[in-house]
């Protein structure tokens, strides 16, 4: 399952923009007053102005899967990675993955995952372009099960790890729906999961 555009809303879209442009350096495709998207490898990623609340997401992005250490270097030079239990990455044994973690200006927290069954290893040295694509999308609601049956009818995916009671998984490696309850602290964080609006294509 891979994600073609995901939409997101922000109370703080000129920072976000800034941040997304400048510090990341990702490619700006268009702008207006409310809303702008950049490009994320094979994705598209647009934010526009909140109209009411202070929206907080989670999603993550594929990289290079030799280059968790490069892409470390590269973040930690432009913000500060996310640190639990006196680490700054983790891995993921059941996925044969690992990552880091990092905030936005408004408090999203982005991932950058390298999964190791992925056969997409580079030379090339890491910079925005290794951005490969949005690989996740995190989800609150009230009933996990009942989202996951809604998501799987949807888009077709199959659940990829989780109980479907306090977490689900939906999709493949290359995009996944992460579904959690509302309250569920978002991994690495203290960041309570809520519910805002989400489009994914």
């Amino acid at each position: 399952m891979k994600f073609t555009e995901v939409q997101l809303e922000t109370h703080r879209l000129k920072e976000l923009k800034s941040f997304y442009t400048e510090t990341l350096g990702l490619p700006l495709i268009f702008e207006n007053k409310r809303s702008f998207m950049v490009r994320v490898g094979s994705s598209k990623l647009k934010f526009s102005r909140a109209e009411e609340g202070e929206p907080v997401y989670h999603f993550a992005c594929n990289i290079p899967e030799n280059q968790l250490a490069e892409a470390k270097v590269w973040i930690s030079s432009r913000c500060e990675l996310i640190q639990k239990d006196g680490k700054d990455e983790y891995r993921f044994e059941s996925w044969n993955a690992d990552a880091i973690y990092f905030y936005d200006p408004a408090g999203n927290i982005l991932e950058l995952i390298a999964r190791h069954n992925l056969k997409n290893s580079t030379s090339a040295p890491f910079s925005a372009e290794s951005f490969l694509a949005i690989s996740e999308v995190g989800y609150a609601v009230e009933d996990v099960r009942l989202f996951s049956r809604h998501i799987k009818d949807e888009l077709g995916g199959k659940l990829y790890d989780g109980d479907e009671r306090t977490f689900a998984a939906i999709g493949d490696e290359e995009g996944l729906v992460i579904v959690v309850p509302v309250g569920r602290v978002w991994f690495p964080t203290d960041q309570p999961a809520e519910s805002f609006p989400v489009v994914i294509m």
